[in-house]
């Protein structure tokens, strides 16, 4: 498993949130969904994308693609200065900025809607819904917005994205979603490989001869009863150099580092599957469900139970999503 395997293990795109957004200017949307991440990608025409930080806009044209993390709103737009009138908030619930509901009457085909059928611009919009805790360590080290200009590598994604998108099929969602993962996937390592990248401090250890390969043992399979010791041996070098060298390139030490794996594919499993506390607790390799609940209690705060029936960001989005009529669209982006 190399870096960019983490981003999507586990907690991958399911029921995503997916449409061509066609717009005639002036147009604005204020999102507002809190969802972790958004892709977006301008087919024809151009839009404008207000980052949440309130930074510089970025303009983006035909083939560039924008990444936005959750969870702060932020703009996108036919320019800068042009004044949203929709919001769009968790679930992809569309009203004005006052919170009157907007019709569907702007829907203009299958997962394709907005104020003109031939509007002078076309994006491509796909959203997670749902935070993945696998993924945590490289979206932390994402920019709120990131951009890619358009690519070769990325157009041929895009044409069947967009193709699909117009599709009702069976198994669409399904299709739609894997299409999702292997565009955003592209996207990142396509941003991570550009000069002056500044990429986290374990994706770029990946690259080192002795860390990179005890990370991905630790990631390929931490439930092993792994010490310092073990590992060192099936690297190949020295417990102290491992542990030097390892705390240096990653930021931590390595059983750090892998106690923090094995509670993140423990939350995932808490929230993705019906296995038991003591299940889960083998599974991420506590022998012992009480030492397991004690050091999820104190790495999140809550115990297992507690995180298994909290409420998610949008726990009832998939639902909510299916039943919006998807050959019409979530909702008019004009009051």
């Amino acid at each position: 498993m190399d870096a960019l395997d983490g981003l999507l293990d586990g907690p991958r795109a399911r029921g995503a949130f997916l449409l061509r957004m066609v717009m005639e200017p002036p147009w604005a949307v204020r999102i507002e969904d809190r969802a972790p991440i958004c892709l977006m990608s301008v087919r024809r025409g151009t839009a404008c994308v207000v980052p949440p930080d309130g930074g510089e806009p970025v303009r983006l044209g035909p083939g560039d693609i924008a990444v936005v993390r959750g969870p702060d709103p932020y703009t996108v737009a036919d320019a800068p200065g042009t004044t949203p009138h929709a919001l769009i908030g968790p679930g992809g619930v569309c009203t004005t900025l006052h919170g009157r509901p907007l019709s569907q009457d702007m829907a203009l085909s299958v997962r394709t809607w907005g104020n003109a059928a031939d509007g002078a611009t076309a994006v491509l919009v796909g959203t997670y819904l749902l935070d993945g805790e696998i993924s945590s360590r490289l979206l932390d080290a994402v920019p709120p917005l990131l951009t890619v200009p358009a690519d070769a590598r990325t157009r041929p994604l895009l044409d069947l994205l967009d193709a699909e998108i117009a599709q009702d099929e069976p198994g669409q969602r399904v299709v739609l979603d894997r299409l999702l993962d292997l565009l955003l996937i592209a996207v990142l390592r396509a941003w991570f490989a550009r000069p002056g990248a500044d990429a986290p401090a374990w994706y770029r250890a990946m690259g080192d001869p002795v860390v990179g390969t005890a990370l991905r043992l630790l990631r390929n399979a931490p439930a092993d009863p792994w010490t310092v010791a073990t590992l060192a041996a099936r690297v190949g070098v020295s417990r102290a150099q491992l542990a030097r060298r390892f705390t240096e390139l990653v930021g931590e030490p390595p059983m750090a580092y892998l106690t923090g794996r094995r509670l993140a594919v423990a939350a995932d499993l808490l929230r993705e599957s019906d296995a038991t506390v003591e299940a889960v607790a083998r599974k991420v390799g506590y022998s012992a469900p009480f030492a397991f609940s004690a050091a999820f209690k104190r790495a999140r705060g809550v115990s297992p139970q507690e995180y298994r029936g909290s409420p998610r960001d949008h726990p009832d989005l998939p639902d909510r999503q299916r039943s919006l009529p998807h050959d019409r669209g979530p909702g008019s982006l004009t009051p």
